[in-house]
């Protein structure tokens, strides 16, 4: 069992520390560097967080994944919260001060601090989860959100009445743009002329930010939202249920967040995902690259449970293009339009 705590503030637990040593200190504006005794010749594992472990989504699931690993390789672990973009820099170098042999940074959001920190403590390696970067002591975990969006939105295009479908996340970054390709790729493939639009709200947890900006999708016409949002999500997928339309899930299994209104969520466990690249670290197999999961590993990457909207033919329409994806039949790459660099749907010639 952990405990919940702000960003000015570390929690410890290994295998021999905890029973003996747990340090939580707090100081006035900045985050501390964590102390423990104990188990500092292990393996020494910890990340940093953009919102809250309780949001249902994408910090839950990191956390997850670093209590994954606790339990599966022995690991002593730590992690911070709710660590603002201005703090980024110093808790990934409290870390790598205080021993840690590998960190996470749970957002492509962290990837400047990451190429600032990293080159600093090169006997630590620095994971960026959605990131974008590589080098000798830095990797990058995706999971392929195209793929999932792909599939979200076939489901969108074959359910909309307005021809109208948006997508809403925290930030715009490369991550965020490829599951929004997806999502477009995917609806056009079943309706070419469908409107797809965007927005980003700037915040990941802010509530009211999120329902506006859902509102305002709603009013401009639109049926089916998909969103990514952490802590906010749940204010999108209510709000839609509100409204009488429809909207995916995200991270975790969110039908039963708002059941009239989630089509289905993009299931992507991040635990496991993590859990596969501490293991990888631990061996000393892990390389300065990117790694990227997607529906073929469906333990880390699949869709959740159908909302009850969906006819069974599209159901199975959305099941085979997923196979069809994952034996290459559909296939996506990068390309250009309108100018701008991006990614594209071929058929294979297998």
């Amino acid at each position: 069992m952990t405990t919940s705590f702000s960003r000015r503030e570390f929690i410890l637990f290994g295998s021999a520390a905890f029973a003996t040593s747990l340090v939580v200190q707090a100081c006035s504006n900045k985050p501390t560097t964590p102390t423990a005794t104990g188990g500092t010749e292990g393996f020494k594992i910890a990340i940093a967080l953009p919102g809250m472990i309780t949001d249902k989504g994408w910090n839950q699931s990191g956390y997850e994944g670093i209590n994954l690993t606790k339990q599966k390789l022995g690991a002593e672990t730590a992690y911070v919260e709710k660590v603002a973009q201005a703090d980024q820099t110093e808790v990934l170098t409290d870390f790598a001060r205080k021993g840690y042999n590998l960190i996470f940074a749970h957002g492509g959001q962290f990837d400047a601090a990451i190429e600032q920190v990293a080159s600093q403590f090169p006997n630590t390696f620095f994971v960026g989860v959605n990131g974008n970067l590589k080098a000798e002591n830095i990797a990058s975990l995706r999971i392929d959100h195209l793929q999932a969006s792909y599939l979200c939105g076939i489901i969108g295009a074959s359910v909309t009445k307005s021809n109208k479908l948006s997508y809403i996340a925290g930030e715009k970054f490369p991550a965020t743009e490829g599951e929004l390709r997806g999502f477009e790729l995917g609806a056009k493939s079943v309706k070419p002329n469908i409107q797809i639009t965007s927005t980003f709200t700037g915040d990941w947890n802010d509530v009211a930010k999120a329902k506006e900006a859902t509102l305002a999708l709603i009013s401009s016409g639109a049926d089916v939202i998909y969103q990514w949002l952490d802590n906010a999500s749940a204010a999108v997928l209510q709000t839609a249920g509100e409204k009488g339309v429809y909207a995916f899930g995200n991270t975790k299994d969110q039908l039963d967040v708002a059941p009239k209104a989630v089509l289905t969520s993009a299931v992507k466990r991040l635990d496991l995902a993590i859990a596969y690249i501490a293991e990888l670290a631990k061996q000393k197999q892990i390389k300065g690259q990117i790694y990227t999961i997607g529906l073929e590993r469906t333990d880390i990457l699949s869709l959740g449970k159908f909302g009850g909207i969906i006819p069974e033919v599209v159901k199975q329409k959305v099941l085979n293009a997923k196979q069809d994806i994952v034996n290459k039949k559909i296939v996506f790459e990068d390309c250009k339009e309108a100018g701008k660099d991006t990614r594209c749907l071929k058929k294979a010639t297998v």
